[in-house]
């Protein structure tokens, strides 16, 4: 309901006629500004999923009425007794100007609560902001005292006693926070009450804690079954040893919040809300693995039983039992490696550590950023072994990271400023009656004689202008605003698709161009993001262009859009469901949810069904019609409130009131879609598409991005030449050169063709088949190399060995291409003749000297190959290194009889 509370709900969509609401929502509270992550489990009342109960008034009823309706609810309808009620209000806070809610603790009063039980909090209690802007307002919650027996617990409201607890929270947004940090007063008051469903349970099962309530005593029966330990006694703190009913409390809830957001499409990724779901999933194993000593597999085996609770109030969680399983076990695998990967990371680090310092920040930052390692753990491993974290410089790191993520979003809020509305400022467009942006010109175009399209020319009146969040009369030369117009042809950018570009110009003055950059639809209104090249008024008459090319684009790549949706599931099946798309004049993405990769096949198939429906030429139909008309498509996907009423369906090749009869199934065998975009008049002018990438954004969903008419041919034909390099390459690899240098230059190319293969716009599906013949066509190359080496190095290692029959040291010079040969060389001479030290020299061409060494192990540990190797090195003016058993090295021939001298003379040394 934010659109409502902010003012920007279409006038005309369902969501704005809303004027009281209630509902029950899935909430998850797990990460961002009310992160519980941390105390779930600890206590027995956090969660990271519950259900919220809410209703809401939006401009309609205000405090008297929602505070004296959730007081008949509680105490008349459920019959909880009134003295274990306590309620809190706003105190007020000097600081900000805000005087103590007194009006709420009069309605309280007069509802017959006791003054002992209305008590006043501070802000952090009790005022409510959705964000760090945004509306807010006071609040009044109401507390439960589980205990009763006519005690007054007063003072154990908001102390974090688990015997007092609140269970519903009415909110008044009566304030916007503005991104100054002042409080506005709000143009209309809204109220947004929330009464959790597991604590309401709680009272009205008479349990002490939701985790006793048959909303979670399957789950924990289920988790003792699995692991066999002690069973579930709800204890906490001290009393709880070893951690055991903490850990079956994370589990329960942590697997409830998984099937939750798996089923509504969110799987545990690298970032947002995928992160925070990836927390949670690594929290719940490693209490399974660490604390309740469970066998792998014990997370996903509690899936059935949470269906089994869920599922009546949440069909859906039935239909994907199966794939929540395999999400979950895949991800507990991956973690238990990651968990094994970040040890092994750590014993290794504190190995090299300088004795008495702290574990590098570095190292604890990238295996938590890399490997998913919680930073709790790492505390623990490293306190075993009496190590402390440098957490001055790991607090430094993740304080760069934040400002780092936080750079992005910010930057872009600085560009929207001019065409995005305030609360206020559509407030006052309404109270002065100015008419929402009549946009229906943007759809007015034909397609003349030529089969060019023809957009009509449109004349508006300027009724206001937007800078510095605030509405204008009048905007200077050189400055940026939003301008708001009676009518435009311009499209706002909405449905996925980008927003026109172009210009306009003042009546009667053709050499001003005002160039529209960007263009928004906000609350009904179109806004247009104009640099004011000279001043411009209200009341101003304007004529606006559109840039026609870039239109054109969009309009293809968006018909394009649908016409690709309607593939994919017309090959992957019709429970493949759209999760987003982006239409812009270069191209177009497209995400969807799948089963599992897209192979190369149906890619294919995929691009041939999108050019049948291109090559038919069908007419693309489109109409204005009922939102009740539309939702009895069959087909079509779920209808959100958020659409105008009435709604735009587009429909392929089969007229609107065709598909909107009775009994018709044509949106099943038709692209039929809800949708206000701009699109072609007949499907034959997209020409051609091609899809150039696809991948996995994280399991189950898949991103595809694809290109059209020219582009589309340009792919294919970047496609066919690598095709014909690829092969070229294959066939002089199947020649088998004996020249090392030869098929070592096949390899580079192998390894050049595979990043272009990779990074060209190309058919995805022709990608693939080439990196499939790259990645042989590598290994095939790679191991002739070897072979060649091996039989080079054995060559030389025979004439070497006959040279100098049985000596225990061998130093000599050999013609050698490379030092992986000149390596191999001196490791065949040790192999035959196990008790002999061997240093070899290789002068090259260009004028380096390569050194290679191999120690017997009798000799060791006074005779070191490293030793040796800096030695001869340093005498050539070059470097070396290795182990006491094998070294190499380079250096200058100038220096190379002299190094066959010192090569003799450490080795006589040594032995």
């Amino acid at each position: 309901f934010k659109p409502i509370f902010l003012g920007t709900a279409h006038p005309r969509s369902e969501l704005a006629q809303h004027r009281r609401v209630v509902n029950s929502q899935k909430c998850v509270r797990a990460g961002g500004k009310h992160n519980d992550l941390e105390d779930v489990g600890r206590d027995t009342f956090h969660h990271t999923f519950f259900e919220m109960l809410g209703n809401w008034s939006f401009g309609d009823y205000f405090k008297e009425e929602a505070c004296s309706m959730a007081w008949e609810l509680l105490t008349e309808v459920y019959e909880i007794p009134r003295d274990r009620l306590y309620i809190t209000y706003f105190g007020g806070d000097p600081s900000l100007g805000l005087s103590a809610d007194e009006e709420c603790r009069d309605v309280w009063l007069r509802l017959g609560v006791p003054a002992s039980h209305v008590l006043p909090f501070p802000l952090k209690d009790n005022f409510w902001e959705m964000g760090d802007t945004g509306p807010c307002g006071p609040c009044t919650e109401i507390h439960y005292d589980h205990v009763g027996g006519g005690r007054n617990a007063a003072a154990l409201v908001n102390q974090g006693s688990p015997d007092v607890v609140e269970i519903w929270n009415l909110v008044f947004m009566q304030y916007s926070r503005e991104v100054e940090g002042n409080l506005l007063p709000l143009p209309q008051h809204h109220v947004d009450t929330g009464m959790g469903l597991e604590r309401l349970v709680t009272v009205l099962q008479n349990k002490r804690s939701s985790y006793d309530t048959d909303l979670f005593t399957p789950i924990l029966d289920a988790i003792h079954k699995g692991c066999g330990g002690p069973r579930y006694q709800g204890l906490v703190g001290d009393a709880d040893v070893g951690r055991v009913n903490m850990a079956y409390r994370v589990v329960a809830d942590h697997v409830r919040t998984l099937c939750v957001c798996i089923t509504d499409g969110i799987y545990p990724g690298l970032s947002g809300a995928e992160l925070v779901l990836r927390r949670i999933l690594r929290r719940a194993v490693r209490f399974c693995a660490e604390v309740l000593h469970a066998p792998p597999g014990l997370l996903a085996s509690l899936v059935p039983t949470v269906v089994e609770v869920l599922g009546d109030a949440y069909p859906e969680l039935t239909k994907n039992g199966d794939q929540i399983m395999d999400i979950i076990n895949e991800n507990e695998a991956a973690f238990l490696s990651s968990l094994e990967r970040g040890r092994h990371i750590i014993e290794r680090t504190v190995q090299q550590m300088e004795p008495s310092t702290n574990f590098p920040a570095e190292v604890a930052w990238s295996i938590y950023g890399n490997l998913g390692f919680p930073l709790d753990l790492i505390d623990l491993m490293l306190e075993e072994k009496g190590i402390s974290l440098d957490s001055a410089g790991f607090n430094k790191l993740a304080l760069e990271d934040a400002k780092r993520k936080a750079g992005g979003p910010q930057a872009g809020q600085l560009k929207d400023i001019n065409t995005c509305l305030d609360v206020h400022s559509l407030a006052q467009l309404r109270s002065n009656n100015v008419p929402a942006t009549d946009d229906s010109p943007k759809y007015a175009y034909t397609l003349g004689q030529s089969g060019q399209y023809e957009f009509s020319p449109c004349q508006a009146t300027v009724l206001m202008l937007y800078r510095d969040q605030s509405l204008q009369e009048e905007v200077g030369a050189g400055q940026r605003c939003g301008v708001i117009l009676d009518r435009t042809n311009f499209y706002a950018e909405q449905g996925g698709q980008a927003s026109d570009q172009g210009y306009m110009i003042r009546l009667g003055q053709q050499d001003i161009l005002f160039p529209v950059e960007s263009v928004r639809l906000c609350g009904g209104y179109v806004i247009h993001e104009v640099t004011a090249l000279e001043t411009l008024r209200a009341g101003d008459q304007v004529q606006l262009f559109v840039d026609e090319a870039q239109r054109l684009a969009c309009m293809t790549n968006h018909t394009a859009t649908h016409m690709l949706n309607f593939a994919l599931r017309h090959v992957l099946g019709s429970n493949t469901e759209q999760r987003g798309s982006h239409v812009t004049a270069e191209r177009l993405r497209f995400d969807f949810g799948t089963k599992g990769p897209v192979t190369v096949e149906q890619l294919q198939e995929v691009e041939q069904v999108v050019q049948d429906v291109i090559k038919r030429n069908e007419v693309v139909h489109m109409a204005e019609v009922p939102l009740m008309l539309a939702r009895r498509v069959q087909g079509l996907r779920a209808v959100d409130e958020g659409y105008p009423d009435p709604v735009r369906i587009v429909s392929l090749g089969v007229p609107v009131e065709s598909v909107l009869t009775c009994d018709s199934e044509a949106a099943m065998q038709t692209s039929v879609e809800l949708c206000c975009g701009t699109h072609l008049l007949q499907t034959g002018a997209v020409e051609d598409l091609a899809i150039i990438s696809e991948r996995q954004l994280v399991k189950g969903i898949s991103r595809v991005i694809a290109v059209t008419g020219g582009q589309a041919k340009q792919a294919r034909e970047v496609g066919q030449c690598l095709a014909m390099e690829v092969d070229s390459v294959s066939l002089r690899m199947k020649q088998r050169s004996t020249s090392i240098p030869e098929m070592q230059n096949l390899s580079k190319e192998v390894g050049q063709l595979t990043k272009v293969v990779a990074s060209t716009a190309m058919p995805q599906w022709q990608r693939k088949e080439l990196q499939t013949i790259l990645k042989a066509l590598q290994r095939t190359a790679n191991t002739a190399v070897k072979k060649l080496e091996m039989q080079q190095a054995e060559e030389k290692a025979r004439s070497l060995l006959a040279k100098h029959c049985n000596q225990p040291v061998i130093i000599d010079t050999v013609p050698a291409d490379s030092l992986s040969i000149l390596m191999k060389v001196v490791n065949q001479l040790c192999d035959k003749s196990p008790g002999t030290s061997v240093l070899l020299l290789s002068p090259q061409v260009s004028g380096e000297v390569l050194c290679a060494c191999q120690v017997s192990k009798n000799c060791l540990p006074v005779f070191s190959a490293a030793d040796w190797a800096v030695a001869v090195c340093t005498q050539m003016e070059g470097k070396a290194g290795g182990s006491p058993v094998v070294a190499k090295g380079s250096g200058n021939a100038k220096g190379m009889q002299g190094a066959l001298t010192t090569a003799l003379e450490f080795a006589q040394s040594k032995l």
